[in-house]
């Protein structure tokens, strides 16, 4: 019975920044990955960034390093994507993902999720 919700996606010039939030509820997180993936239109939904809740460990697609960073809030079980220097190339919908199984990494492998929410549109044009 998990639900996520996605929240945070809009409009922005390159260069800008937004911050998403993936909201969880009915289920507990705790050594499990949580996971950032994005589809541009006509792309492959590709992995963005991971975290694991309960070590901390995570991982970043080549083209984000260095401009965005996943984090969670234990109290509010929820994990958040910043994203800074945003260039053109990152506009699509992106989508919050959790594997079920426990673990104390998390891979950016898109099969290994189980639960997905709706999505939010992230759109980076001038």
């Amino acid at each position: 019975q998990l639900q996520l919700v996605e929240s945070g996606g809009g409009l922005v010039q390159p260069g800008g920044s937004l911050r998403l939030s993936c909201a969880a509820s009915r289920f507990t997180l705790d050594y499990r990955p949580i996971g950032w993936f994005r589809q541009a239109p006509g792309k492959e939904r590709e992995g963005v960034s991971c975290i694991n809740w309960r070590t901390g460990s995570t991982n970043y697609a080549d083209s984000v390093k260095g401009r965005f960073t996943i984090s969670r809030d234990n109290a509010k079980n929820t994990v958040y994507l910043q994203m800074n220097s945003l260039k053109p190339e990152d506009t699509a919908v992106y989508y919050c993902a959790v594997d079920a199984r426990l673990s104390s990494v998390c891979v950016l492998l898109r099969n290994e999720y189980d639960y997905w929410g709706q999505g939010t549109q992230v759109t980076v044009s001038s």
